[in-house]
């Protein structure tokens, strides 16, 4: 209900991944404060917390078998090691020189440069709260489970056996440009993994089973190679380590899950997914496939339902995450806690509106307008266009410190964010019509959308407008350069695409651009010289800021240094903001202030904020 909320842990450490033991009398979890990451055990009766595990290696994505007996966890091992022991050895081994040899991809992956180790899942007998020898479920398999660089404990679920059913992408060399990520199975330690869905070439993931234990769901993709397909709800019978033959649940819902749970019963699937700006609470019947609206206000995740109620984490463009509640039928909903009640107060946000429009190919695009803090109707006020990434994403309504409207309107800036083409949330085909498409439709719904917000809102100065994006929204930056170069007074490119060709070249996850650009650059030249922003470089005039970190290995630095390369010999206004530390995203709390501090100093000195605006 929300009451007697306490703080469990106090230590300056790292913790993480909590779990609830079986019983309820204590909480487990992971926690960095022996100086590595391990397991570790609070009593709630009372008294400190206690160390369970102290293995030499780190410990990630814990979970307890369902009575209690083991805990499955993963490490980072060498997989042609027979013991941790050896793993260790090798990473201490000193050597005297410093090339490394690799004979296939990855050779890099996100923010990481690969040194031989696979991420594996460990089963360990835990008795009397005390951990035994952990032992490799994975064997010598040459694949992560849980997946990297986003996968954790929802990929891997404990069979009615007291097996695991894990995901993993076990395809060789191809690994860099396949989605083939399938659902593997292992009855006990020691024995060979038997791969469940090999049917099925494209992305299986999220197994979950039902509470009687008689049936497996999972979320499955029919498109290889392409990362924002449809996920499907696929349901089988389960019988001892056979699985039946699949049956999409729900298959005329149009939206793609993000998480799967079943409700105690098991009668229900319950779910989020963004759905028209938002990322909503759904319940699926697991027999009928009909689909219930529990909660669409804001980003909603973390979902479980107990007693009949759904409780979950939700958070807005003007609220951070606080925990809810609502019952299975949609009704009741309750906020339980208020955390940030004392940060918040005093603080004025500003209001956030969806409008929709007449967008590309006739059809309807939705988008957001935040007003500046301390509104003033009879003011006029300068905006900030921001562009998301993915492309295949949405800037729904959400609070965070990276991309953040609230950050513009506290310094008297309008926002206004716009679903193009692209954008997920709004159907599949929606989504998929970005292909081969990427500065066509999209930049014609920012430009039909920012006309209609700045007549649908008078107050909104259109003579000072300024355009920002990441990512593909980075990409957008530099095409809008080129394409729609004499709109904005200022533009922001946070680790966007340059060069379409040499991109495809120089990034990892090679599917993606083959899908979006119909192949490889020597099959298909023509769709990534069609929309290559370096082909467009003469006509920048625009004043830009790049931001980029040296760790970003989805868009290598490269691009962000031509980028800045190409404005300034084009003696167009430019700034390089580089972090040697960051990745895709500025991640470091300090480095973040700085970035918005940069960001805002650079959209003052363009937009020209009239004094007393803030």
């Amino acid at each position: 209900d929300g009451s007697d909320q306490r703080r469990l842990t106090t230590s300056e450490a790292g913790e993480f991944n909590p779990l609830w033991s079986v019983d309820g009398g204590s909480l487990w979890f992971l926690s960095t404060r022996s100086g590595s990451s391990q397991i570790w055990r609070m009593d709630l009766r009372g008294g400190e917390a206690r160390q369970v595990s102290d293995l030499p290696l780190d410990v990630g994505d814990l979970k307890f078998a369902p009575d209690g007996s083991a805990v499955v966890f993963s490490m980072e091992v060498f997989v042609d090691c027979e013991d941790l022991d050896c793993t260790v050895d090798r990473l201490e081994e000193e050597v005297e020189t410093t090339g490394v040899i690799y004979d296939q991809g990855f050779v890099r992956h996100w923010d990481t440069w690969k040194d031989g180790r696979r991420r594996h899942l460990f089963r360990a007998p835990v008795v009397d709260d005390t951990l035994g020898d952990p032992v490799d479920l994975m064997g010598d398999m040459d694949a992560d489970a849980p997946t990297k660089p986003w996968g954790g404990a929802e990929e891997y679920d404990f069979a009615p056996d007291g097996g695991i059913v894990f995901v993993t992408r076990d395809v060789g060399p191809s690994e860099p440009w396949s989605t083939n990520f399938d659902l593997w199975y292992v009855s006990t330690p020691g024995e060979t993994p038997f791969n469940l869905t090999s049917d099925n070439e494209a992305w299986d993931t999220a197994p979950v089973f039902s509470p009687d234990g008689k049936s497996l769901v999972w979320l499955a993709m029919s498109v290889p190679g392409y990362e924002a397909d449809r996920f499907r709800i696929l349901r089988a019978d389960w019988n001892d380590g056979a699985l039946g033959t699949p049956v999409e649940v729900a298959p005329d819902w149009n939206r793609t899950p993000g998480s799967i749970a079943f409700s105690e019963n098991g009668k229900s699937l319950i779910v989020h997914a963004n759905h028209l700006g938002h990322r909503a609470l759904f319940s699926v019947d697991a027999k009928n496939g009909k689909v219930t609206e529990l909660f669409v206000d804001g980003s909603a995740s973390g979902e479980t339902e107990v007693g009949g109620r759904v409780f979950f984490t939700r958070h807005s463009f003007t609220t951070p995450a606080d925990i809810w509640s609502v019952k299975l039928n949609g009704k009741d909903v309750k906020q339980l806690t208020d955390l940030n009640a004392s940060r918040l107060a005093g603080i004025d946000m500003g209001a956030a509106e969806q409008f929709s429009f007449t967008g590309a190919n006739g059809d309807e695009v939705y988008a957001w307008m935040v007003k500046p803090a301390n509104f003033d109707p009879a003011q006029t006020y300068p905006v900030t266009f921001l562009i998301h990434g993915g492309p295949q994403g949405s800037f729904g309504s959400n609070f965070h410190y990276r991309w953040n409207p609230q950050t513009y309107a506290g310094a008297g800036y309008a926002s206004i964010m716009v679903d193009f083409h692209g954008s997920t949330g709004y159907g599949q085909e929606f989504c998929d019509s970005i292909q081969d498409n990427w500065g066509g439709w999209p930049l014609e719904d920012l430009q039909l959308g920012l006309a209609d917000a700045l007549e649908r809102y008078p107050w909104m100065d259109g003579d000072k407008v300024a355009a920002l994006g990441a990512s593909y929204g980075g990409y957008m930056v530099n095409w809008i350069a080129g394409n729609w170069n004499d709109r904005f007074t200022c533009l922001v490119n946070h680790d966007g695409l340059f060069d379409t060709e040499f991109m495809y070249y120089s990034t990892e996850e090679l599917w993606f651009p083959e899908r979006e650009f119909l192949g490889p650059p020597y099959e298909s030249r023509e769709s990534y010289d069609r929309w290559n922003p370096s082909h467009h470089v003469d006509k920048w005039q625009t004043p830009m800021l790049v931001v980029h970190g040296e760790k970003d290995l989805r868009v290598p630095i490269t691009q962000g240094l031509a980028t800045f390369n190409a404005l300034q010999r084009r003696g167009v206004p430019s700034r390089l903001l580089y972090y040697p530390d960051e990745n895709h995203w500025v991640l470091k709390p300090k480095n973040s202030i700085q970035w918005h501090k940069v960001v805002l100093e650079w959209l003052d000195q363009w937009t020209k904020v009239e004094a007393g605006a803030r």
